[in-house]
Protein backbone atom coordinates (compact mmCIF):
# COMPACT_ATOMS: atom_id res chain seq x y z
CA UNK A 1 0.00 0.00 0.00
CA UNK A 2 1.32 3.50 -1.34
CA UNK A 3 1.52 6.28 1.72
CA UNK A 4 1.02 9.28 -0.29
CA UNK A 5 0.63 13.45 0.71
CA UNK A 6 -2.20 14.85 -1.61
CA UNK A 7 -0.41 18.42 -2.22
CA UNK A 8 -3.36 21.76 -0.85
CA UNK A 9 -3.40 22.24 -5.21
CA UNK A 10 -5.14 19.02 -5.60
CA UNK A 11 -7.84 18.97 -2.85
CA UNK A 12 -8.21 22.60 -4.70
CA UNK A 13 -8.58 21.26 -8.24
CA UNK A 14 -10.77 18.27 -7.11
CA UNK A 15 -13.45 21.19 -5.84
CA UNK A 16 -13.20 23.00 -9.61
CA UNK A 17 -13.86 19.89 -11.61
CA UNK A 18 -15.76 16.78 -11.23
CA UNK A 19 -14.21 15.68 -14.37
CA UNK A 20 -10.46 15.88 -13.45
CA UNK A 21 -7.98 13.67 -12.49
CA UNK A 22 -7.85 15.14 -8.90
CA UNK A 23 -11.82 14.24 -8.03
CA UNK A 24 -11.65 11.17 -9.26
CA UNK A 25 -8.26 10.20 -7.19
CA UNK A 26 -10.04 11.92 -4.17
CA UNK A 27 -13.25 9.81 -5.26
CA UNK A 28 -10.85 6.85 -4.53
CA UNK A 29 -10.61 7.74 -1.16
CA UNK A 30 -10.76 5.19 1.34
CA UNK A 31 -8.88 2.97 -1.07
CA UNK A 32 -6.79 -0.41 -0.23
CA UNK A 33 -4.05 0.81 -2.55
CA UNK A 34 -3.03 4.13 -0.71
CA UNK A 35 -2.77 6.21 2.70
CA UNK A 36 -3.32 9.57 2.98
CA UNK A 37 -0.98 10.93 5.63
CA UNK A 38 -2.04 14.17 6.94
CA UNK A 39 -0.48 16.71 9.59
CA UNK A 40 -2.35 19.32 11.44
CA UNK A 41 -0.48 22.42 9.04
CA UNK A 42 -2.13 20.26 6.22
CA UNK A 43 -5.23 20.48 7.45
CA UNK A 44 -4.98 23.84 8.17
CA UNK A 45 -3.83 25.08 4.91
CA UNK A 46 -6.75 22.75 3.29
CA UNK A 47 -8.92 24.62 5.18
CA UNK A 48 -7.80 28.39 4.93
CA UNK A 49 -7.06 28.03 1.33
CA UNK A 50 -10.46 26.35 0.33
CA UNK A 51 -12.64 29.16 2.56
CA UNK A 52 -10.56 31.83 1.04
CA UNK A 53 -11.89 30.81 -2.82
CA UNK A 54 -14.97 29.30 -1.58
CA UNK A 55 -17.25 31.81 -3.30
CA UNK A 56 -15.15 31.01 -6.80
CA UNK A 57 -15.41 26.86 -6.23
CA UNK A 58 -18.67 27.54 -5.86
CA UNK A 59 -19.02 25.92 -2.27
CA UNK A 60 -19.47 26.94 1.73
CA UNK A 61 -17.79 26.54 4.56
CA UNK A 62 -20.30 23.72 5.59
CA UNK A 63 -18.98 21.74 2.86
CA UNK A 64 -15.07 22.33 3.10
CA UNK A 65 -15.85 21.81 6.45
CA UNK A 66 -17.49 17.96 5.36
CA UNK A 67 -15.06 17.34 3.14
CA UNK A 68 -11.74 17.93 5.57
CA UNK A 69 -13.75 15.82 8.27
CA UNK A 70 -13.94 13.14 5.55
CA UNK A 71 -10.05 13.10 4.60
CA UNK A 72 -9.39 13.79 8.25
CA UNK A 73 -11.59 10.48 9.30
CA UNK A 74 -9.86 8.48 6.55
CA UNK A 75 -6.17 9.12 6.64
CA UNK A 76 -3.14 8.58 8.93
CA UNK A 77 -2.59 12.08 11.30
CA UNK A 78 1.00 11.98 11.61
CA UNK A 79 3.21 14.36 13.86
CA UNK A 80 6.39 15.92 12.43
CA UNK A 81 9.17 15.97 15.16
CA UNK A 82 11.76 17.67 13.47
CA UNK A 83 12.06 20.38 10.49
CA UNK A 84 14.41 20.24 7.53
CA UNK A 85 14.22 23.51 6.97
CA UNK A 86 15.11 25.20 4.76
CA UNK A 87 14.87 22.24 1.45
CA UNK A 88 12.57 23.41 -0.72
CA UNK A 89 12.77 26.41 -3.16
CA UNK A 90 8.97 27.69 -1.60
CA UNK A 91 9.35 27.34 2.03
CA UNK A 92 5.99 27.36 2.49
CA UNK A 93 6.27 23.74 0.96
CA UNK A 94 8.63 22.47 3.36
CA UNK A 95 6.28 21.75 5.82
CA UNK A 96 4.75 19.17 3.31
CA UNK A 97 7.94 17.64 2.80
CA UNK A 98 8.88 17.39 6.64
CA UNK A 99 5.47 15.14 6.43
CA UNK A 100 6.24 13.00 3.35
CA UNK A 101 9.70 11.85 5.13
CA UNK A 102 7.71 11.45 8.56
CA UNK A 103 5.21 8.98 7.00
CA UNK A 104 8.02 7.70 4.94
CA UNK A 105 5.48 8.47 2.05
CA UNK A 106 6.22 7.00 -1.71
CA UNK A 107 4.54 9.90 -3.50
CA UNK A 108 3.57 13.63 -2.58
CA UNK A 109 0.50 14.12 -5.51
CA UNK A 110 0.81 17.67 -6.54
CA UNK A 111 0.52 19.44 -9.76
CA UNK A 112 4.15 21.51 -8.81
CA UNK A 113 6.91 19.06 -9.15
CA UNK A 114 9.19 21.26 -9.34
CA UNK A 115 8.70 22.83 -6.19
CA UNK A 116 9.41 19.40 -4.72
CA UNK A 117 13.06 18.93 -6.49
CA UNK A 118 14.12 17.99 -3.14
CA UNK A 119 11.87 15.11 -2.23
CA UNK A 120 14.56 12.69 -4.17
CA UNK A 121 16.81 13.26 -1.46
CA UNK A 122 14.30 11.15 0.30
CA UNK A 123 13.51 8.76 -2.24
CA UNK A 124 10.21 10.46 -2.38
CA UNK A 125 8.35 11.14 -5.75
CA UNK A 126 6.76 13.85 -7.23
CA UNK A 127 3.81 12.78 -9.51
CA UNK A 128 0.67 14.49 -10.76
CA UNK A 129 -2.70 13.05 -9.65
CA UNK A 130 -3.12 11.40 -13.39
CA UNK A 131 0.20 9.93 -13.52
CA UNK A 132 -0.36 8.40 -9.43
CA UNK A 133 -3.80 7.07 -10.89
CA UNK A 134 -1.45 5.56 -13.34
CA UNK A 135 0.66 4.11 -10.61
CA UNK A 136 -2.54 2.40 -9.00
CA UNK A 137 -4.07 1.04 -12.07
CA UNK A 138 -6.97 3.25 -12.11
CA UNK A 139 -6.31 4.43 -15.36
CA UNK A 140 -3.71 3.46 -18.24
Amino acid sequence: MYQIILDTNVIVSSFRSNKGASYRLTNLIPDHRFEINLSTTLVLEYEEVLKRQATDLGVDDRQIDDVIDYLCKNSNRRRVHYLWRPSLSDPDDDFLLELAVECESDYIVTYNSRDFLAADRFQIRTVTPREFLKVIGEIE
